[in-house]
């Protein structure tokens, strides 16, 4: 991935809080037909390995846990929130016009090895974790033993589960950073008032630290 200096997010708690808030993964491996991407939501253990576990399932009719080779290397992209930025948006463009549109966006990249777990007893504890992470903003929450049980044992018996070690994080926050301070809240107005609340508060706690607008490059 390309990644400019003031684009790179490199503090791991903010990189886990991407990865728990948006835990649909986009899981790409390498087979035999070639590149591949599987949409999963994951579990995320921060405290296993050294970089953390990312744990999931798939159908058992996915040829997926068939295709990958145990330690290969795969990539799970994890993305938040996204939106386009209309240069209309800079005051700077009324003065000089020199800007142009682009797309903000902020995502991390997993990168680590997978081990095929076809185990029931994994899977089970798999999904009554995702069960509980999911669930635990409703109402009432949905249980495992909401289900019967019979049920519930051939759902699981349906799914294989996959476990992903890894071994090293990738974060980009692509978020206005490189803008002036008067365009980048003109951005952030923008994109609120179109509906982009997410994306325009994302922008508003992304003012780099260690870098004045000045020094940041122009380019995107």
């Amino acid at each position: 991935m390309y990644l400019p200096p003031h684009f790179e997010a490199t503090d791991p708690a903010a990189l886990h809080r991407l990865m728990q808030a948006h835990a649909l993964g986009a899981l790409v491996t390498q087979g035999e037909q070639g590149l591949d991407a599987n949409h999963l939501p994951f579990e995320f253990d921060a405290d296993e390995g050294d970089h953390g576990i990312l744990r999931a399932h798939v159908a058992r009719n996915n040829p997926l846990w068939q295709e990958v080779k145990e330690g290969q290397e795969v990539l799970v992209i994890f993305r938040a929130a996204e939106g386009y930025i209309s240069p209309n948006w800079y005051p700077s463009k009324q003065a000089h016009h020199k800007q142009v549109p682009t797309w903000n966006y902020a995502v991390v990249h997993a990168h680590g090895r997978i081990r095929v777990r076809d185990d029931a007893r994994f899977v089970r504890r798999l999904l009554a974790t995702l069960t509980r992470t999911l669930e635990a903003e409703e109402p009432a929450p949905w249980k495992m033993a909401d289900a019967p049980r019979d049920y519930l044992e051939a759902m699981v018996q349906a799914v294989v589960g996959i476990e992903i070690e890894i071994d090293r994080l990738v974060g980009k926050f692509k978020l206005s950073q490189n803008k002036e301070k008067e365009d980048r809240e003109g951005a952030i107005q923008g994109a609120r008032e179109r509906g982009g609340e997410a994306l325009a508060n994302a922008m508003q706690g992304s003012v780099p630290e260690a870098m004045s607008p000045a020094a940041a490059p122009a380019a995107d």
